[in-house]
């Protein structure tokens, strides 16, 4: 299972919320709500949230067994 705990960390440590994400980088308030909830987002996302928090993908995601 794809987990998004990791995105949460490195948002901490940003510059970033999840206000600025929805407000100045346009991340819809829905996928901010498919992370919190583990759901899936598509690569494109991935790749947005990457370049705004200027990290890499394992920085946003992880996999983990069930």
């Amino acid at each position: 299972m794809i987990k998004y705990t990791p995105f949460w960390k490195t948002l901490e440590q940003s510059d970033e919320s999840t206000y600025t994400l929805i407000h100045k980088h346009n991340i819809s308030s829905a996928t901010i709500d498919r992370l919190r909830k583990n759901q899936g987002i598509s690569t494109m996302k991935i790749d947005d949230l990457c370049r705004i928090l200027h990290c890499k993908v394992e920085d946003i995601l992880i996999y983990e067994e069930d």
